[in-house]
């Protein structure tokens, strides 16, 4: 199974996604992550994204592409590929169907985690980060463990993004919907789309995934 997971920022894409490739075995295809992996690779697409981003410039969708082409042709994932952060555009998304169709795969769902912009500005800006692993936590939903250790690695130090907060957050929405409508659009037109709510309990959320995916 092939998927896209469709957010804002702060929806919870990344924890769903790490449920999914727990309990699904699916690779999750993060484009940052490829960039960074790629980079340090040495491989002659690694030296290419090097380059590129050493001239400050973006990656173009060709390389992108090409990144998603050696995950795919690896069969690394028996239980399918997530997309995250990408495809961003329409063009985006006609070549990565292009590219699933090449590789006799295909998209199975877009995943669209809808949410209220007040109740997720309320969640960002109460949201830190272990500074070790990532492990995301919240003031409100899922304060840090008294005993000040993260539950995942036993780190200690926890940090908050520069731009979590409220002015900052509205215009990376902003940037999002207007990013992201039209792709939603899209792939409701192909009848990929489908909505569930993104904010409650994150295995309120995992169940409603679950549910859409089955």
């Amino acid at each position: 199974m092939n998927i896209i997971l469709l957010g804002p920022p702060g929806a919870g894409k990344g924890t769903q996604a790490r449920i999914l490739v727990e309990q699904r075995d699916m690779v999750q295809l993060s484009t940052g992550d490829m960039l960074r992996a790629a980079r340090s690779s040495g491989t002659p697409m690694g030296n290419r994204v090097a380059e590129v981003m050493d001239r400050g410039e973006l990656v173009t969708d060709e390389i992108v592409i090409g990144l998603i082409r050696e995950r795919l042709e690896s069969g690394e994932a028996t239980g399918g590929y997530i997309f995250d952060g990408f495809p961003r555009t329409l063009a985006q998304a006609d070549a990565l169907g292009a590219l699933l169709a090449e590789q006799g795969q295909a998209l199975d769902a877009v995943i669209e985690m809808q949410v209220d912009d007040d109740e997720l500005v309320a969640r960002i800006t109460a949201r830190s980060t272990c500074a070790n692993c990532g492990e995301v936590y919240n003031d409100i939903s899922r304060p840090i463990p008294e005993d000040g250790k993260c539950t995942e690695c036993g780190g200690t130090e926890f940090t908050r993004r520069a731009d979590d907060n409220e002015d900052s957050l509205r215009t990376r929405l902003m940037a999002y919907y207007k990013q992201t409508s039209p792709l939603i659009g899209y792939y409701h037109a192909k009848g990929d789309l489908v909505t569930v709510a993104g904010l409650g309990e994150i295995d309120e959320v995992r169940a409603r995934i679950a549910e859409a995916l089955d």
